[in-house]
């Protein structure tokens, strides 16, 4: 399906890389997740590991940098003491992201992705998400977690999320239904319901 970039954000817990996964086996295109923090690497010269420890989540209290102005497209000089900065490698982050977005179609899992591409016509933006008990429920059969580290891991693992997407987005709210074209509730519809779904609306949008 050639042209067509679907974005997914995703709560923790609600199979958002499951959906993104087997969508892209039925569309024939790419799938880009933590693959996206390998080609930033590339591109930029940082550490993969630096990438990896900022993924989706600030270095800095969000509390600290609610004055900051949201994600510019500008990248900061190897000779500065901030490139490796968190607004350095959301940067390169964004360059890969777009450059994807360009050249090829595919499904990009999280990272502000929908933001970033949000002046393209072409891309189809996705929240994935369900209620917390059920949420629980998938990552205790998935996980060998307890009960309480469970609850603890997605409380956090959210949290870092929304906080990450309003610092780069300006102070968007990360579930937002006014950030999507779709909003999927997987306690409501399965995993493969819910990519059905998906492959039915990108062939209506692409009429």
């Amino acid at each position: 399906m050639e042209g067509t970039v679907i974005t997914i954000a995703r709560q923790y817990g609600s199979s958002g890389r499951v959906i993104g996964r087997k969508l892209a086996e039925q569309l024939k295109i790419r799938y880009y997740d933590r693959e996206i923090l390998r080609l930033a690497s590339n591109e930029s010269g940082i550490d993969e590991e630096l990438f990896f420890k900022a993924d989706e989540k600030l270095k800095q209290s969000f509390f600290n940098l609610i004055a900051r102005k949201k994600y510019k497209e500008s990248w900061i000089s190897p000779d500065s003491d901030e490139f490796t900065s968190d607004d350095n490698l959301f940067y390169f982050q964004a360059k890969i992201i777009r450059g994807l977005a360009e050249k090829e179609s595919c499904v990009i899992i999280g990272r502000c992705a929908d933001y970033i591409l949000r002046d393209c016509p072409d891309v189809v933006r996705v929240y994935v998400h369900a209620p917390f008990e059920a949420r629980l429920k998938a990552v205790l059969e998935l996980s060998p977690l307890s009960e309480e580290e469970a609850r603890k891991q997605m409380e956090k693992t959210d949290r870092l999320r929304e906080e990450y997407y309003s610092y780069y987005t300006g102070g968007r709210c990360w579930h937002s239904a006014d950030n999507y074209d779709l909003c999927l509730d997987t306690s409501r519809l399965d995993v493969d319901a819910c990519v059905e779904l998906l492959v039915q609306y990108i062939q209506m949008r692409r009429k």
